[in-house]
């Protein structure tokens, strides 16, 4: 492949994949509640995750509960979001509906990418 370095330490990876980086600015309003949603969501993927390694699979009272909570930070950083967007959420709602049901329409329901 032509101009390809050898990798044989991390130390080389390090090294190597700092030519490729650039410093990009985020002073953006929407930065702070686009890193809040990703934190959040991976709060709930971890308590699903260990719903089932220590729980079987089993969603109680208190797991529904904790779960509520979280989807609600979530929920509020996506608020913050579509509000810094000019978007409402009802607004984010209906197109994400019109999407699926067009996908579902067209038998692209599953599949990847986003223009199926």
């Amino acid at each position: 492949m032509g101009n390809r370095k050898t990798i044989e330490t991390l130390n080389d990876y390090q090294r190597e994949s700092r030519r490729t980086w650039n410093l990009i600015h985020t002073d953006h309003a929407i930065t702070y509640p686009t890193l809040g949603l990703v934190n959040e969501a991976g709060e709930v993927a971890g308590k699903v995750k260990k719903i089932f390694r220590d729980k079987g699979g089993v969603i109680g009272d208190t797991e529904r509960e904790t779960l509520k909570y979280e989807l609600g930070d979530v929920l509020w950083y996506l608020a913050q979001i579509a509000t810094e967007l000019d978007l409402t959420l009802e607004e984010v709602a209906q197109a994400n509906l019109a999407k699926l049901a067009s996908r579902q329409a067209r038998g692209v329901i599953r599949g990847d990418g986003d223009a199926r």
